[in-house]
């Protein structure tokens, strides 16, 4: 019986998957069935980290605010900074809040007072 020469179909779509993996340890970076398993493993958890990664800036953000607020008086805390900023319509978010904070902390405190009032 004769030889029959395959298509270069499969060995194409497994050099892909494998260039995915060529950063991967061990096996996982080796044989077909395993790299295909952790390219799953691995997308699903890039996909779940970047909506993580959002949360604990913005718990960041939060905890940095509201720790230079409450160095200027108990009374005042990061909730009712927030509540008055909003109604005052002042259209700062928690990010450039946060930078602020840790960079000049007396422009901060002009900013509570002036809400205040």
């Amino acid at each position: 019986m004769t030889r029959i020469r395959r298509g270069y179909i499969a060995r194409r779509r497994r050099t892909k998957i494998r260039l995915f993996a060529s950063t991967f340890r061990g096996a996982h970076s080796r044989l077909t069935r395993t790299i295909i398993q952790q390219k799953i493993r691995a997308l699903v958890s890039a996909h779940r980290d970047r909506d993580r990664q959002k949360r604990n800036f913005r718990r960041l953000w939060i905890t940095r605010i509201n720790a230079v607020i409450r160095e200027r008086g108990v009374s005042y805390s990061y909730s009712r900074l927030i509540h008055d900023l909003h109604k005052r319509r002042v259209l700062l978010n928690r990010k450039i809040l946060a930078q602020i904070a840790i960079l000049n902390k007396n422009c901060l405190y002009t900013i509570s007072n002036e809400i205040i009032k």
